[in-house]
């Protein structure tokens, strides 16, 4: 049964108290971290956001507290009165560790079973456990500190963006469905039967009208919600640090987004970032890095081949050369003694990525081996050889295919397996940031057979490449642009298209009728017929910054109550089934696929 406060005030967090407050009476309450029995001496642990302090209790100083600090367990809610004494052990690991709390009264506000989980750091559980009881899961310290940290990171944001003239304006959670990419997750409506409500996959469309209703700058850190098969790092719902800025161009918006990064980890790490950040071309990441988000930390970068084996009788590479195919290879330093076996598993890899097989190259000290040595002249092999500046130890592999996108893919996917394989960056701790630039406007659906926008249907083509929309439009470049760190994408945005005449040439190489385009985004091209400003601005995932910032590699770490991979939620069993009532109130039945 647990004891009420009766007016007891708490005058000091545990974590807080030091040398000091030495000869000073205080009120401490937490959770008991553990408990040991020293005869005449009772010492608790008790633990609170802030840290961990000692609390002693001792037969000479009060029989009844020390009596009933005997009776407390792990995870026991209590409040102790003492004085701040200088510790006879003194323990150095500890903030706390050169005082504790001479225990002369103490309250057990609540009892606790034995917790199904230990609340310690670097817990050892299995994930579907620790997000059942993530009530327990989040008492753990360095959990808190997570939480600490993205409160800081929020705050952080906040006040530069204040600084900049930003105003924070709310969104709709309760919005019209746009499919255009991920699937929306619907809400039904009981006041229009048979209609629904979407939840926002972004505020895309409220803040340009916001740009439209004259506000200039606006930001907010906001939930979105897609509907979409869960990978690692990924939420259904997810938060954004949403921006857009009026009457700007690319290196504004770039600029600024610099500006808030530096400020964001100054603030949160004491971490200077340097400005500007190095900017990529799309193309150039893709044919160096075979990603759009590159993983900057280490080299091993992708190099094109195929002029080294031109004019070659190997059949293999010379397949690919007369159908205009690519030839590209990879040098793993120092790995030119790799074994047969590895070898093969890395062969088994790119296969997961539609490579047909994984040629190799070891240039060792007296002898290049490579079960393609026989295939090709001693010319073609130094050709290889010094286009990879490679040196003896290293290890050349190579992937060819008529499509350059499977050997862009697959040789990009082993660089970073093969980083992960060798621990390149195991004790790197830098921060790696680059913008990624002029990324395709459109790409080609072969399965629908139409054109459709790489990020969405409103960002502006450059103004150079307008030319080619209705002849060519894979050839158009957008005015957009990503943020990547150690290669993941932390933010993209786009100027967007504010020229009602070139939106309606967008929709119609997106296989729109004006008739589709306006029951679909009817209000945002209503609003602009009334004067659009050129705008911009870019979205941040929110999550994905504090994942860095606090060091942990899972982003549901950083999210208090996250779902687990199959989309649901340990703790509280969402989703669920809901009440005949409540599907009778929406004029909703539920018909399973295969019910009749």
């Amino acid at each position: 049964m647990g004891e009420a406060l009766n007016g007891l005030k708490r005058t000091i967090m545990c974590g807080e108290l030091r040398e000091e407050h030495v000869d000073s009476d205080h009120i401490v309450m937490g959770w008991v971290q553990r408990k040991r029995n020293l005869g005449g001496l009772t010492f608790i642990d008790l633990r609170d956001r802030t840290g961990i302090l000692q609390v002693v209790f001792g037969e000479e100083i009060n029989k009844e507290a020390f009596e009933k600090a005997d009776t407390v367990r792990s995870e026991y809610c209590i409040s102790v009165r003492g004085r701040v004494v200088r510790r006879e052990s003194p323990n150095n690991s500890l903030p706390t560790g050169m005082i504790e709390l001479k225990g002369e009264e103490i309250k057990i506000l609540s009892e606790s079973e034995t917790p199904p989980i230990y609340i310690k750091e670097d817990l050892d559980a299995s994930e579907n456990i620790r997000l059942k009881y993530r009530y327990l899961d989040l008492r753990r310290s360095d959990m808190q500190k997570r939480f600490m940290i993205r409160h800081k990171t929020a705050k952080a944001v906040r006040d530069f963006m204040d600084s900049q003239g930003f105003l924070e304006v709310e969104t709709p959670m309760l919005t019209k469905s746009t499919p255009e990419g991920a699937r929306d997750y619907l809400v039904p409506s009981r006041n229009y039967p048979g209609s629904f409500y979407a939840l926002p996959q972004s505020p895309q469309l409220f803040k340009q009208l916001l740009m439209v209703s004259g506000f200039d700058r606006y930001f907010q850190i906001v939930k979105c919600f897609r509907d979409e098969d869960l990978r690692a790092n990924r939420q259904p719902e997810f938060t954004q640090v949403d921006i857009e800025m009026s009457f700007v161009e690319v290196d504004d918006v770039i600029d600024m987004n610099e500006k808030l990064i530096q400020h964001v980890f100054k603030q949160v790490l004491d971490v200077d970032i340097k400005i500007p950040f190095e900017r990529i071309p799309y193309r150039v990441a893709m044919a160096k890095y075979g990603s759009d988000k590159p993983e900057l930390r280490f080299g091993m970068e992708i190099e094109n081949i195929t002029d080294a084996v031109k004019n070659t009788e190997f059949k293999v590479f010379k397949d690919v050369v007369e159908n205009g195919g690519t030839i590209g290879a990879i040098k793993a330093e120092n790995c030119a003694d790799m074994g047969r076996k590895q070898i093969d598993k890395l062969t088994d890899f790119v296969k997961g990525f539609k490579a047909k097989g994984l040629a190799w190259i070891a240039y060792k000290e007296d002898e290049i081996k490579s079960p393609i040595a026989k295939f090709l002249t001693d010319e073609e092999l130094k050709a290889i050889i010094h286009k990879m500046d490679a040196k003896v130890g290293d290890l050349i592999l190579i992937v060819s295919d008529v499509k350059e996108k499977v050997v862009l893919t697959s040789l990009g996917q082993l660089r970073l397996h093969l980083a992960k394989e060798l621990e390149l960056l195991k004790e790197n701790k830098e921060f790696r940031f680059a913008w990624i630039t002029e990324f395709p406007l459109v790409s080609y659906n072969e399965e629908e057979d139409r054109w459709e926008a790489e990020h969405h249907p409103f960002t502006s083509p450059m103004d150079e490449d307008i030319q080619y929309l209705d002849t060519d439009p894979g050839r158009v470049r957008a005015k957009a642009y990503d943020m990547v760190l150690n290669g993941e994408e932390l933010g993209g945005g786009s100027i967007r298209i504010h020229d009602s005449s070139l939106q309606e040439k967008m929709f119609k190489v997106l296989g729109f009728t004006q008739e589709k385009a306006w029951e679909r985004f009817g209000f945002l091209l209503e609003a602009f017929k009334y004067g659009p400003p050129p705008h911009g601005g870019l979205a941040f995932g929110f999550d994905r910054m504090v994942m860095f910032l606090s060091g942990t590699d899972n982003i549901k770490d950083v999210v208090a109550f996250p779902k687990n991979q199959n989309a649901l939620c340990p703790m509280t069993e969402a989703p669920s089934n809901v009440d005949e009532v409540q599907l009778d109130e929406l004029g909703l039945v539920i018909n399973l696929k295969g019910e009749e």
